[in-house]
């Protein structure tokens, strides 16, 4: 009898080892999710910047108030008597 609760104890023990420490167990598990969750938050930061980038290209094929924008601050371009002004701030 005292055999068999020793070879168990060593049985248990190898178990635990092996779900703790061993290929596929808990230490490595711990190191994917965390990694899941960091390619999770790149993919949100890369999805919002694609919906800004969808929503400006509605705009530029919509109308051309867009893209009177973009070549009044991209460009600098002024229309016939009109004076362009730029107000830059001071980022102390």
């Amino acid at each position: 009898m005292r055999l068999f609760i020793i070879v168990l104890l060593v049985l248990i023990a190898w178990l635990q080892y092996d779900f703790w420490y061993g290929k596929n167990g808990m230490k490595e598990f711990t190191a994917v999710t965390e990694s899941v969750s960091l390619q999770q938050a790149a993919n949100a930061e890369l999805h919002q910047r694609n919906q800004q980038m969808y929503a400006e290209i509605k705009d530029l094929h919509g109308g051309k108030e867009a893209v009177e924008e973009r070549a009044r601050t991209d460009l600098g371009l002024v229309k016939p008597g009109e004076t362009f002004i730029r107000v830059v701030s001071d980022s102390n």
